[in-house]
Parts: C-alpha cells; sequence; structure tokens
C-alpha cells in the first residue's frame, strides 16, 4: 500500500522591530487575510497558529531579536508554490525588505510527512538548522533544491531528524 504524504513547510524571518511597533503595523494589518488566503488555498492542509481566536496573531519568539515563524502542511509542492508565488501572498512577500532583516542563511525549509501527521515546531526549527548545516537533502530541502517524494520514500515513516 502506497503511503501519502504531505509537505511540512517552515520559514523564519527576523523583524525588524517589535511586532506592535508602527513600523510593522501595515504587515500587521496584512496577515488577516494572507492568513485567511493560505487557510482557503488548495491543497492546504494546516499551519500553525499563535491563538484559534485572533487571526492576526502570530508565532513570535524571542532569540535576541524578534522571530516570526511561518510553518504549515501542504498536499503537494503544487499547492504551497501556487499559495506562495500565484496568489495575492506575492505581493506582500515582495515587500518583506521592509519588515525583516536580510539573513544570510537558508530561512525556509521543506519535508515530507505522513498524511494526517502534524510535525512539531522543534521537529521543524531541528529541519531548518540540518539544512543550515548540511545542505539539501531529502529529509530538508527547498524550491530551489527539491526532493520529490519518492526520493524521501526510502526514509523510515517518522524520520528523526539527528540531533
Amino acid at each position: 500500500m502506497l503511503r501519502v504524504m504531505h509537505l511540512a513547510e517552515l520559514n523564519v524571518a527576523h523583524l525588524r522591530a517589535p511586532i506592535d511597533s508602527p513600523e510593522l503595523a501595515e504587515f500587521v494589518a496584512l496577515l488577516e487575510p494572507v492568513n485567511a488566503l493560505a487557510d482557503e488555498a488548495p491543497g492546504f492542509v494546516w499551519r500553525l497558529k499563535e491563538s484559534e481566536t485572533d487571526p492576526t496573531a502570530t508565532v513570535v519568539h524571542d532569540y535576541g531579536d524578534y522571530l516570526l515563524i511561518n510553518f504549515s502542511v501542504w498536499e503537494s509542492r503544487e499547492s504551497l508554490w501556487n499559495y506562495v508565488y500565484r496568489s495575492p501572498h506575492l505581493g506582500v512577500l515582495r515587500r518583506r525588505k521592509e519588515w525583516f532583516l536580510r539573513m544570510a542563511e537558508p530561512y525556509m525549509v521543506m519535508w515530507w510527512v505522513p498524511e494526517g501527521r502534524i510535525p512539531s515546531l522543534a521537529e521543524g526549527m531541528a529541519r531548518l538548522e540540518r539544512l543550515r548545516a548540511e545542505g539539501p537533502g531529502p529529509e530538508a530541502f527547498t524550491f530551489k533544491e527539491f526532493y520529490d517524494v519518492s526520493e524521501a520514500a526510502s526514509l523510515p515513516a517518522a524520520a528523526e531528524v539527528r540531533k
């Protein structure tokens, strides 16, 4: 029996200012419509939410600066690609330099998960660290250096990321 796999995606961004600052007010105002667009996009499965009741709540962790986290699961590469690059999300993405610091290291990672499994944020952060340390491979990759599900099929179903 063939296992159905979904695509997990994590990306992080270092905010230029605190999330409640005037400098980020326009970005915060765009969160609700962009998140609603993702939630309704074909192929969308799940996304990490800071709050189930406040659609503008963002997942921000303080690691010496403000780190915004976007973490989601999609049915396929195509469904994620279409949301990111072929929807109104692209207009917001093009403005990222206004709100986020430039990052010299990878800030986005993808990997395959069995359908129905929601990965943890710790797993996502570990996969991002793996990509940064080892480069792309079947367990941690990017749109540019993508590994399709057949290339990851030889991995154990719940492959643990090396710490």
